[in-house]
């Protein structure tokens, strides 16, 4: 084993792999309350049952999507690298694809299926340089920035701390009543934490506030803490079946954009992620990432066998990096972090008490870490802040991180043009413009 994770030449040990696979796994288990809650919309009141995913199966498909991943990038490419389905990407899902649109989550399913398939499609071929190298990197720190502001104002409304209001759209809630507390004391604690850098802050944080809030009587008790696995049967292979059974839903323009936005997101969160983390481990090599394609492959297979299971788009986690800092370097602590997860399935009762309330610091500080990409904007240059400052802000404005993305990728050619800097924008920027274009004719 030692042999085959090149450990002697990376200078760890069996002991660093395990606490760097167990930091990491503590730092993103969060993700196995927040990510059922969130495709379940359990903090939208009065919806038909039919537009809610099953609590106890997407919480068994969060978290063998995340075990499945993370051991196919830990043997496959053999980095430090786990993965789980994607906040910011889950928000998508629910709260614009279903809640928005209105298109059911069987569809919505399939739609991230396509999107891994497309994903394992250009990785195999070779495109993903070409595509990576298309779109500027600023509309990328957009995007990422963007979507870091719409599930932080996601966690705000679970948390109650921004409300509806009739006469100005949005306003501020009942900071006295006792969820809408709770939360601003998870969010204090955990921001403290996450101050001081302890590992697993978010995971730790979420853990206090759900005791705090058994001890007041806000959430309830469990009634036993280890159980059988919750079925997966209510949406296992239905991402699959939906193409037959309703290919009207499927083959649409929607849909199409849909799917882009799925796979676009996904493909540039992942190879930042992978970036960002082997550099922080010192992996990268002639500013290039070793058996890149392998750790792509394994993040889009990720993505495929998610999406049949019954949860939205897997991708790296850049939580991954605290596993590193902890002294992970090889993918046998991406494996360690996967057997976790397993291991997680059995612990379903003690973390289906979990409410909204709860999990809404862990959205609004992983919020706060998506937006660090708003410094590596040159917001100087006119031409590039008006798209990036329209992608990032029409995402919560319009409660829709597709009709961020598709503003951003319109201005761009258009501010870039009469810049007289026709000659910098890649033809498939171009064909992006066409397809966002359309995405707003059609989208009623």
């Amino acid at each position: 084993m030692k042999k085959f994770f090149r450990m002697d030449e990376l200078q760890t040990t069996y002991r660093r792999e395990f606490i760097g696979g167990l930091t990491t796994f503590l730092s993103m288990a969060y993700i196995l309350v927040v990510n059922p809650l969130t495709l379940s919309l359990q903090s939208v009141p009065d919806l038909p049952d039919a537009m809610r995913m099953d609590y106890g199966a997407v919480f068994t498909a969060t978290a063998l999507a995340a075990a499945i991943g993370s051991i196919i990038m830990g043997l496959l490419a053999k980095y430090p690298i786990a993965l789980a389905p994607g906040m910011g990407l889950n928000a998508f899902f629910a709260y614009t694809v279903i809640l928005t649109y209105g298109i059911p989550w069987q569809t919505a399913l399939t739609g991230v299926l396509f999107s891994g398939l497309i994903f394992i499609v250009l990785t195999l071929t070779g495109l993903r340089e070409t595509i990576i190298n298309a779109i500027p990197a600023e509309l990328k720190y957009a995007v990422g920035a963007g979507i870091g502001l719409f599930i932080t104002f996601v966690g705000f409304q679970n948390a109650g701390i921004i409300v509806n209001d009739d006469a100005v759209l949005v306003g501020l809630g009942d900071l006295t009543s006792g969820p809408t507390l709770l939360t601003i004391f998870g969010l204090i604690i955990t921001v403290i934490m996450m101050v001081k850098g302890i590992n697993g802050g978010i995971f730790y944080g979420m853990l206090l506030t759900a005791v705090v809030g058994m001890i007041f009587g806000l959430v309830e008790l469990p009634e036993k803490i280890v159980s059988g696995v919750p079925s997966v049967a209510p949406t296992f292979g239905v991402a699959i079946e939906n193409i037959f059974q309703t290919p009207g839903e499927v083959f649409t323009l929607q849909m199409l954009v849909i799917v882009l936005t799925f796979l676009f997101v996904d493909f540039f969160d992942t190879a930042g992620t992978l970036v960002g983390v082997a550099n922080q481990a010192g992996l990268m090599k002639d500013n290039k990432l070793p058996r890149a394609g392998k750790a792509l492959f394994a993040d889009s297979c990720a993505t495929v066998a998610g999406a049949v299971l019954g949860t939205s788009t897997t991708t790296s986690y850049i939580e991954s990096s605290a596993g590193v800092a902890a002294g992970a370097r090889t993918g046998l602590a991406a494996v360690v972090t996967g057997v976790l997860f397993l291991l997680s399935l059995f612990f379903f009762p003690l973390l289906s008490v979990i409410t909204s309330h709860v999990t809404a610091p862990a959205i609004i500080i992983v919020g706060v870490l998506m937006v660090s990409a708003l410094g590596k904007i040159d917001w100087t240059r006119f031409e590039i802040a008006v798209p990036a400052f329209l992608t990032i802000i029409a995402m919560p404005l319009s409660y829709s991180i597709a009709t961020g993305i598709a503003m951003g990728f319109i201005f761009y050619p258009i501010t870039m043009i009469v810049k007289g800097r026709s000659k910098e924008i890649h033809p498939i920027m171009y064909f992006l413009f066409v397809v966002f274009v359309l995405y707003f004719i059609f989208l009623k």
